[in-house]
């Protein structure tokens, strides 16, 4: 199927555009009122600096890393920091850094059509049929079976030595993410039940913040937002996700320029993992970051 084309399939209509809203920010807000009620009890300062600096360290592996630098090459580093990037990534616990880059190549190859990951276009006619494509897009998709030629979209990864260790030792990654947080609250509140309160919030309600995060990009960012760029695709910008995701959420920006390391293209548009690679180009840590000249933003735009 010619992926060049226009979407052929149904748009979201302003029902499916407000459930999306409601699904991404409930779950947070929950969270939120659970850290209120829970302050002083199950809850400080040392497991806030803990679940803030994981959240970061980790989604930035996604953003910067898997997203940004492994699957568009959108700048090149040397092979400790990719490592390091690969690393931080995996503790995400979104998969290896093999198989996350093939299923988001399939994506944008395939964006809003039948053979697309997780589009969460379709039948919007019904508040089921909304809910049912949300799903789809936000985590449903993950229990899909495996295409058996994902690996077709990345032979430059499986050439790759240090991307081929990285992803070979996936489950090693995801145990350190959940030991570094319960290691070091232990030490910082040196006890047994600080440790424990380390790993749950530190470790699994800073995954669930992550992914939150992340397959909002999918879900939320190809139904509600805005369109300022011609791409063949629902692709859109969102403020909310633009911020959570660490300027992922710039979506419709990300689809018309998928090799830009910039996502955020307005001077207002928060881009945090870009700002991050910035501050690697200065101190000699990525070069050849690539960016869309002005005249190619401009001819893109709608």
């Amino acid at each position: 199927m010619d992926h060049r084309g226009p979407v052929d399939l149904p748009r979201a209509t302003t029902r499916a555009r407000v459930f999306t809203l409601m699904a991404v920010l409930i779950p947070p807000a929950g969270m939120l009122a659970g850290i209120v009620m829970l302050w002083g009890v199950a809850f400080d300062w040392i497991h806030l600096g803990i679940m803030v600096g994981m959240y970061v360290a980790t989604g930035l592996g996604v953003t910067v890393g898997y997203h940004r630098l492994f699957t568009h090459k959108s700048f090149e580093t040397s092979a400790p920091v990719k490592f390091i990037l690969g690393v931080l990534g995996s503790m995400a616990l979104e998969g290896s850094v093999i198989k996350w880059s093939a299923t988001h190549r399939k994506h944008h190859r395939h964006s809003d059509r039948d053979e697309d990951p997780h589009s969460p276009h379709g039948d919007h006619r019904t508040i089921l049929g909304v809910a049912r494509g949300f799903w789809h897009a936000h985590v449903g998709w993950i229990f899909d079976e495996d295409d058996p030629d994902l690996h077709a979209y990345v032979p430059d990864h499986l050439k790759d030595k240090v991307v081929t260790t990285v992803s070979s030792l996936f489950p090693v990654w995801v145990v350190l993410g959940l030991a570094i947080p319960t290691v070091l609250a232990g030490l910082l509140t040196w006890s047994i039940y600080g440790a424990l309160l380390g790993l749950l919030w530190g470790g699994l309600a800073r995954i669930f913040l992550v992914h939150h995060a992340t397959w909002s990009v999918n879900s939320v960012c190809h139904l509600w937002g805005t369109r300022p760029f011609r791409s063949h695709d629902e692709s859109r910008n969102n403020p909310i996700v633009g911020v959570l995701a660490m300027g992922e959420g710039w979506h419709n920006n990300h689809h018309a320029f998928p090799a830009s390391a910039r996502h955020g293209l307005a001077w207002w548009q928060i881009d945090i993992s870009y700002a991050v690679i910035r501050l690697m180009q200065a101190i000699g840590l990525a070069w050849k970051v690539r960016v869309p000249s002005p005249e190619r933003i401009a001819a893109a735009r709608r």
